[in-house]
């Protein structure tokens, strides 16, 4: 199969699969790119989700690599900070890096679209829309569709499985006989549903725009992201079960009680919140592991089918973009031997998947409850002066993540964990409050830094 794999299969026409078959196509391969949903080009099969993800320079760097980068950010918006709403509605702000660093907030359907218009400008590139996966034959790589024309089957050399998080192909490896698929899905804690903040009279943003605001309350949130027709995509996480819950807040005046208690500054921007709230159903948010990602040489998952995130660190799209970039080197740097491509894609990949998993979990808690709190606001300033002090000794967990894609997810968390149990002492200092500044605070800062260094923890 080394050299005689000439065709391959991508399941799924989302943003992953569409740079994916961009990316196969350019490396010689003839490819198929199937979707069950209509072409979004032609319908709004986007209507009532999230319209903004958040970029980071991971997914920067997947998409330069095809020369559509700067057509993405033409109509992107930076992110500088983190813009804190307390139930007080005063304001503090958090740099998400170092000055001009930011996340970037995009239109989900419009880089979907974008990369699919890429995808069908390749000559070897072929897309098929309305064709609803039922089967997978995976010692044939032949795939069984349902269409508006019948039950159609396709074969090709390879498949990869693109199909988001809940994933048919995924499943479908599930049910191979004799194959020992370890598979988990985790639910969280927390839904959501979608609101929005409009344009102002004058089409202007009626929040800063240049930022990612959130309204920390512990155990929920608020958040917002601008689009650029001056409107905030608004996402409301909040417990399925429990005192203050979705399923606590049926009745409309006790829903009306919660928009005033808790988010009374955002009350008069939403729109429409309480009618939004009581009609719609609350979203489920999850976490996928699945091992192994290939099976027989042929067949591999790439993005949420492989693992699938809950949104807290920004990082789904991107890390499925690095997925495909990684995989677009290994193709080169291994001469079309699939089979080797392949192997070293999922011992890359698989850690770094379970790293972000982990970390986006971790940060339902930094959003939602540290991020108000001063305490861990001073924590982020010492490490700030830290790091301008020795750049190349500390760099923070969340600029690792976001702003240093040549540091892979599994080392930034290892990394990140060292830097958390150090910042427990320093925070423990005595005055720490009045003293944050002083010359001693950060000798000792250093002085712990390098003893880990010393257990021989590469920081």
């Amino acid at each position: 199969m080394t050299n005689s794999t000439k065709t391959i299969t991508v399941a799924g026409a989302g943003p992953v699969g569409a740079l994916l078959t961009v990316m196969l196509a350019r490396q010689g391969y003839k490819v198929d790119l199937f979707e069950s949903r209509e072409d979004s080009r032609l319908s709004d099969i986007y209507q009532g989700k999230s319209i903004n993800i958040a970029l980071s320079d991971r997914g920067w760097l997947a998409l330069e690599s095809v020369g559509i980068a700067e057509e993405v950010r033409r109509e992107a918006i930076p992110m500088y900070n983190r813009v804190m709403h307390d139930l007080e509605g005063n304001l503090t702000r958090q740099a998400y890096g170092k000055e001009k660093q930011a996340i970037w907030s995009v239109s989900r359907s419009k880089i979907n679209e974008q990369l699919v218009s890429l995808a069908e400008q390749e000559e070897t590139v072929s897309l098929h829309f309305n064709k609803h996966l039922t089967d997978v034959d995976f010692d044939t790589t032949t795939l069984t569709f349902n269409s508006a024309e019948g039950e159609i089957q396709h074969n090709s050399d390879l498949l990869f499985g693109a199909d988001g998080a809940f994933s048919k192909v995924r499943r479908k490896m599930q049910e191979i006989p004799r194959k020992r698929i370890s598979y988990s899905l985790e639910y969280m804690p927390q839904s959501y549903i979608e609101l929005n903040i409009p344009a102002g009279a004058d089409g202007s943003h009626q929040l800063e725009k240049e930022a990612l605001h959130i309204w920390p309350r512990k155990d929920f949130m608020l958040i917002a992201l601008p689009n650029p027709d001056g409107s905030f995509t608004c996402t409301l996480f909040m417990n399925q079960e429990g005192d203050i819950s979705f399923e606590a807040l049926t009745q409309r005046g006790d829903v009306e009680a919660f928009f005033q208690t808790y988010f009374s500054d955002a009350l008069g921007l939403l729109e429409d919140p309480v009618g939004e709230f009581m009609s719609r159903k609350a979203s489920p948010l999850s976490l996928v592991h699945i091992y192994p990602w290939v099976v027989n040489d042929n067949v591999g998952l790439i993005g949420d089918a492989a693992h699938a995130m809950v949104p807290f660190y920004g990082q789904g799209m991107n890390c499925g973009f690095e997925d495909c970039r990684v995989l677009n080197e290994l193709v080169t740097q291994n001469q079309n031997d699939w089979p080797e491509i392949l192997s070293k894609y999922q011992e890359h990949r698989k850690p770094n998947g379970d790293a972000i998993i982990e970390l986006a979990k971790r940060n339902f808690v930094e959003m939602s409850e540290l991020s108000g709190d001063a305490s861990f606001q001073l924590c982020k300033k010492i490490e700030a002066n830290f790091h301008d002090r020795y750049p190349n000794l500390w760099v923070p967990l969340y600029s690792m993540v976001t702003f240093s894609p040549q540091t892979s997810y599994s080392e930034a968390l290892r990394v990140g964990d060292i830097q958390k149990r150090i910042m427990v002492q320093i925070m423990a200092l005595p005055n720490i409050e009045e003293r944050w500044q002083d010359e001693d605070i950060y000798e000792h800062l250093h002085h712990l830094t390098v003893s880990e260094n010393l257990k021989g923890e590469k920081l």
